[in-house]
């Protein structure tokens, strides 16, 4: 196994399945776990944010908590009033200090905890997932500040799924596979390492019990049901559940789509369209979705059984290839979809303005219906043999009457 090795004033991220990197891991490097055997050298005091809640005294208000999170890293109480003003003004809990943190949102705790963290002077910060509750303008406000926090001469290890912040924010990268440093070197190539564990479609797990959750259920297998699929078209995952332990009653089940950036584009839990699981000690199922219309490349579908907790989590479960044919009726040059993380199905419509006051004529110059389109595309793909690929655009040519 590879040394894991940590230096000062440097920004680190860490990749791999969250399984191998949160738990064992970080609680190790946070000293809230003790390691089963090797040795860990830290020097200087260490601030985790690893889940919202951790280091926090649930009865005890916000003001306390700080105080309390101050004593655990060591500092006097001199020290953390010296900070205090800016720990509450960062937080912008200010009206709620008084409170009892058990009565927080879990955006509240977050705040609360990383400006704890991050004003409380640690000589390395430790950031996991746990910054995705927050909404996006704290999300870059926390983001800053750790920079801010690595510029004077700090470490700090940073954790995310978010390849667009880690290739932004970090120099050097590590990745875990199979609980050992698979790889330890520049950000880009960890990035590709990690991306690349999800570029085939996996089908089934030999391991489904070292999962995350409370494990009474396992799904055991899932694949989409073919290679490629258009972007504007019906996507399918099919998939199977076995029960594994004692009955929890009824369940939902959730996905997440997640890009090639790591970035989630779009969260589809069952409880939205009236889909629950019953106990039994076989599932099968197919997962399907149409929009967002997804832009070309690959995609990967993480899966959730959920019982009130969460019984079993799958990351990476399978992935999506989006075919490179660009679900509209008319092509043009590459910046018309360079921006935005999907596509849109629109509609532009324009006509003459009449300065007598009367209605503004339209008339659609270019009459082919959805449906049209449909049976041209399958006609089409039979003829030339490749499977089908929606073309569907309600950009039609408009003209004035």
């Amino acid at each position: 196994m590879c040394p894991l090795k940590l230096s000062r004033g440097r920004w680190s991220a860490l990749s791999g399945e969250m399984a191998q990197v949160n738990l064992p891991c970080l609680k190790i490097l946070s000293r809230i776990t003790e390691p089963t055997e090797g040795r860990i050298h830290i020097k200087g005091r260490v601030a985790s944010l690893l889940e919202v809640g951790t280091g926090f005294h649930p009865e005890l208000t916000g003001r306390e908590n700080i105080y309390l999170n101050g004593s655990i890293l060591g500092m006097s109480r001199a020290e953390i009033k010296a900070k205090f003003d800016e720990i509450v003004a960062f937080s912008e809990v200010e009206k709620f200090l008084d409170t009892p943190v058990k009565r927080y949102s879990s955006g509240m705790y977050v705040r609360l905890a990383f400006a704890v963290a991050a004003h409380l002077e640690p000589e390395i910060l430790i950031v996991d997932e746990v910054l995705a509750v927050g909404d996006a303008e704290f999300q870059k406000k926390c983001l800053g500040k750790m920079h801010d926090v690595a510029t004077g001469g700090r470490t700090v290890l940073f954790v995310s799924h978010n390849m667009q912040a880690v290739s932004v924010l970090c120099s050097r990268g590590l990745f875990l596979s199979g609980g050992s440093i698979a790889y330890a070197g520049t950000i880009q190539e960890t990035i590709d390492l990690y991306l690349s564990t999800f570029s085939k479609t996996r089908g089934s797990e030999e391991f489904p019990d070292r999962r995350p959750g409370s494990g009474e259920y396992r799904y055991i297998a899932a694949s989409p049901a073919r290679e490629y699929f258009g972007g504007a078209e019906e996507k399918t995952v099919n998939f199977e559940i076995q029960r594994r332990n004692k009955l929890v009653g009824r369940m939902w089940l959730s996905a997440l789509i997640v890009d090639s950036g790591g970035i989630i584009v779009a969260q589809c839990d069952s409880r939205l369209v009236g889909t629950w699981v019953e106990d039994c000690e076989r599932v099968a199922g197919q997962f399907r979705f149409t929009t967002p219309w997804l832009k070309p490349g690959s995609y990967r579908i993480d899966l959730f059984i959920c019982a009130g907790p969460i019984v079993d989590r799958w990351e990476g479960a399978c992935s999506l290839m989006i075919s490179p044919v660009l679900p509209y009726l008319h092509s043009a040059s590459q910046d018309v979809t360079e921006h935005g993380l999907i596509f849109a199905d629109f509609a532009w419509e324009t006509g003459e303005l009449i300065t007598d006051g009367r209605s503004t004529a339209m008339q659609k110059a270019n009459g082919e219906t959805r449906n049209e389109l449909h049976q041209q595309d399958a006609q089409h793909s039979e003829e030339v043999g490749i499977w089908p690929v929606s073309m569907v655009s309600r950009a039609d040519q408009i003209s004035s009457s």
